[in-house]
């Protein structure tokens, strides 16, 4: 796959279908522990629907995953540094 010099990637159909990447869509793109490229769908806020099974507020959710983010590139950082 290329590269424009814009950044965009175009990803190909067989994978699109196969991990539910819909078009036009969102994508999220970050680096695992392993430190690999991870590219997942982005439910569309139609698939949301419906899903609030539990008291917690969108926000709390938001917030909590957001931690989860921070610590793991805070590791990653970590990582990084002992192997120079």
């Amino acid at each position: 796959m290329s590269v424009s010099e814009k950044g965009q990637a175009t990803i190909p159909k067989q994978l699109r279908e196969k991990y539910g990447i819909t078009t036009p869509g969102k994508v999220r793109i970050h680096e695992n522990e392993d430190g690999e490229i991870v590219v997942e769908p982005v439910p569309s806020l139609r698939e949301f629907r419906g899903a609030a099974s539990s008291d917690r507020r969108g926000t709390d959710i938001l917030d909590e995953s957001r931690e989860k983010d921070r610590e793991r590139d805070e590791r990653l950082e970590r990582d990084r540094g002992d192997g120079e």
